[in-house]
């Protein structure tokens, strides 16, 4: 049987550092489904098959609030709604949140690790959630594509700078 490597506290050659010493961390203190529907108006008719596929309309969002000192609440909604014609076939939505510990980072980083880190990774529990409610309400499992949070972040920020100028020239 192979040795296993024993772990110490030094940090990594490298490792960034923040003023006081304390090295960057995130966690993840939980995880939980705060709002789940899933509806399919039609049933059992729109279960049969069709010979297209239905258009579906993916909306995501994320918010993040503070707890407390260094703790953050931050949900993902993801929104499907699958329609052939003027036929709803399902309707899914979700809000599915975690408790993030956030310490050691420069305030500069704050919102990109909760807008961007936080939810990409609740993602793969939240798509896991929708792709099981779909399947269970006897649709093939929709399997959301990967989310670039990153753009999503650089888009909002770019909107409410695009706001703010509005507001600042009225």
């Amino acid at each position: 049987m192979a040795k296993q490597p024993e772990e110490t506290n030094t940090p990594p050659a490298g490792a960034a550092k923040t003023g006081n010493g304390a090295q960057p961390a995130l966690n993840v203190l939980t995880q939980y489904v705060k709002d789940l529907s899933f509806e399919s108006p039609g049933a059992p008719n729109s279960l049969r098959s069709r010979d297209k596929a239905p258009s579906i309309n993916i909306n995501v969002n994320v918010n993040a609030n503070p707890i407390s000192e260094g703790e953050y609440d931050v949900t993902l909604t993801l929104n499907a709604k699958a329609s052939a014609d003027s036929d709803v076939l399902f309707n899914v939505e979700l809000i599915y949140g975690g408790v993030f510990r956030v310490a050691g980072f420069p305030q500069e980083h704050m919102l990109p690790i909760l807008f961007i880190e936080c939810p990409r990774l609740l993602f793969p529990f939240a798509r896991q959630i929708i792709a099981d409610s779909t399947r269970n309400g006897g649709f093939p499992p929709l399997m959301i594509d990967p989310i670039d949070f990153a753009q999503m972040f650089q888009q909002r920020m770019a909107e409410e700078q695009a706001k703010a100028k509005v507001s600042g020239n009225a």
